[in-house]
């Protein structure tokens, strides 16, 4: 089993520095799906109300045979639920679907500008927190400018901001604003799917230096940049391959390289603009 080692929260809690995304794992083989990345040493299972699976998630926790407190989830506010005491339905409700005590981590999924409740509904989740029906708080796809506006009127500072990051959209000046203000990067598609990134040949010549695959290379680049991927397989082999990245190193230089195929967003998630209900 691999060991995925922890970071700690400004909130005091420990993290991993690698999970599994489980977008479209749903029934039964979803729920095989996770328990076996359990048993490869993954000890967190990314969710949302909008994945559809929570009831999945909660069952491969169950079926996991680990003590509760060894495993973390996190689920996330849908837009359709934004507001203070809509949010925190939204999570007693997660809660039910999940059939669990709690949630360790908790999210806005989008701010949704438009809607115009993303402050509300981080209310909200404050107060779920003070509850008990969660343990940390953070939010997903929110901009320097809008952290800025959550700090300063609640004076509670999210816990982690889970973005859109990977080689062609490295995100360093939200990275800087991250790690100035205490707050954990995590990287959702830190593979950049449905691209040509695995071929690229940068890429290629450094995973052959270290004598391992693309896909561990880029994975090695997240944690290098103080950030959790979270990257989603249903395939126990692809799992291990996914999370065996804590036993090489790149270089400055090597990393530099990675970064320097930046193009920007691939699947126009601009936060200011895009709308999740």
């Amino acid at each position: 089993m691999l060991n995925i080692p922890t970071v700690t929260l400004n909130d005091g809690q420990w993290f991993p520095e690698l999970g599994l995304g489980t977008y479209k794992l749903t029934g039964d083989d979803g729920i095989a799906a996770m328990v076996a990345a359990t048993e490869a040493g993954y000890r967190l299972l990314d969710t949302a109300v909008n994945y559809g699976n929570e009831r999945e998630v909660g069952e491969a926790v169950r079926r996991s045979g680990l003590d509760r407190n060894e495993l973390l989830v996190t689920s996330k506010v849908p837009g359709r639920h934004h507001g203070r005491q809509e949010s925190v339905r939204s999570i007693e409700e997660s809660l039910a679907t999940l059939g669990l005590d709690r949630i360790d981590l908790q999210l806005i999924h989008w701010p949704n500008p438009s809607v115009g409740k993303w402050l509300e509904t981080w209310e909200g989740l404050i107060e779920a927190r003070e509850k008990g029906l969660v343990r940390s708080i953070g939010v997903s796809n929110f901009t320097p400018e809008m952290l800025t506006r959550l700090i300063d009127e609640t004076g509670v500072t999210p816990a982690v901001n889970q973005v859109e990051l990977h080689p062609y959209f490295p995100q360093g000046e939200l990275r800087a604003f991250h790690a100035e203000h205490g707050i954990r990067t995590e990287s959702w598609s830190p593979l950049a799917r449905r691209s040509e990134l695995l071929t690229e040949d940068v890429i290629g010549e450094i995973a052959a230096a270290h004598d391992v695959t693309p896909t561990r290379v880029v994975l090695r680049w997240h944690v290098e940049l103080d950030a959790t991927p979270i990257p989603k397989s249903a395939d126990p082999e692809r799992q291990r391959e996914n999370a065996d990245v804590f036993d090489f190193a790149l270089t400055p230089a090597e990393i530099d390289a990675i970064s320097a195929l930046e193009r920007g967003r691939l699947w126009d998630g601009d936060p200011n603009h895009h709308e999740e209900m």
